[in-house]
């Protein structure tokens, strides 16, 4: 929050909060998207090689509209992060199984 003379949020400022547990965040290497006419859904999962079953390790749902501000997000944060520490390699990845999870319906 910015600061101000009073400590009261301005017109239009949130006020996020951040408990402990989710600042630890959850470490995932792999997502899956699916999408509906009204939603995308975003699996974020933990593969360890070697191990033929892996869970969902956390589910974000969004609407179409915040999904397209994510993706733009993203882009610019990768871009940034490239002009200051180099280009991100993109290494080949192995397929994932057809069998997984959800479809994208709502």
């Amino acid at each position: 929050m910015a600061d101000n003379k009073d400590n009261k949020p301005k017109p239009n400022q949130i006020n996020i909060e951040l408990d402990e547990k989710v600042a630890e965040g959850t470490y995932s290497n792999l997502a899956i998207i699916n999408h509906s006419v009204s939603e995308f859904v975003v699996d974020f999962v933990s593969v360890m090689p070697g191990t033929p079953k892996s869970k969902v390790k956390s589910r974000i749902i969004l609407t179409p509209q915040h999904a397209k501000r994510l993706l733009k997000a993203l882009n610019d944060n990768v871009k940034r992060f490239e002009k200051a520490h180099g280009e991100i390699k993109d290494y080949e990845q192995p397929p994932i199984p057809l069998n997984f999870g959800p479809t994208g319906q709502a």
